[in-house]
């Protein structure tokens, strides 16, 4: 099974087929407008940018899971992103990442590339423990999505690569998705 199996819903509640995407490298994103982390729209329409063309998407999806980071409607989440950053990405429909009624294509990518646990010496991600503590104690332990800008690297061949926590740099994604779309092969 790859990530090719599933649809996406679009916020007008049309399905697109992630086959759709077959032969690109994808980074699949949980989004957020309310969200400490939100300026990675910036980088994120940057990257988008510069590797469009060399076939890259990049597949957002708002999610309202984490403190209430994204309570509008799915337009209003996809306006915020165009308006304010200046998204050309497809931002889809709203929706849950962890428990059970989250979207299969987030149970996937968690089951293929789960946690990779807190760097305790990075002090964003000590903090990003810290609030998860307060405000999601819940989401600490297992595979679970910890936070909204947690992004997924898909290969043209529509597996997954690797997962980026929202405290992992743009310049170790920017090379692995280099790395992709320059070799065509798994890092």
């Amino acid at each position: 099974m790859t990530i090719y199996s599933f649809h996406a819903e679009k916020t007008n509640g049309m399905k697109v087929p992630l086959a759709d995407y077959k032969g690109k490298v994808m980074l699949i994103v949980n989004t957020a407008s309310k969200c400490h982390f939100t300026p990675q729209f910036e980088d994120l329409q940057k990257l988008y940018l510069q590797y469009r063309d060399q076939g890259f998407e990049i597949l957002g999806f708002p999610c309202n899971q984490f403190a209430e980071q994204e309570p509008g409607t799915n337009e209003e989440a996809a306006g915020f992103c165009k308006m304010n950053y200046g998204v050309t990405f497809p931002i889809f429909a709203k929706s849950d990442v962890n428990g059970e009624e989250a979207n299969p294509i987030f149970k996937f990518l968690k089951e293929r590339i789960p946690f990779r646990g807190f760097n305790e010496d990075n002090v964003s991600e000590r903090l990003l423990k810290m609030m998860i503590s307060a405000k999601g104690p819940e989401w600490l332990v297992g595979k679970h999505i910890k936070w909204n800008f947690t992004k997924f690297l898909i290969d043209q061949e529509g597996n997954v690569i690797k997962r980026f926590e929202p405290t992992d740099g743009l310049d170790d994604i920017t090379e692995n998705i280099n790395k992709l779309l320059t070799t065509s092969k798994t890092i």
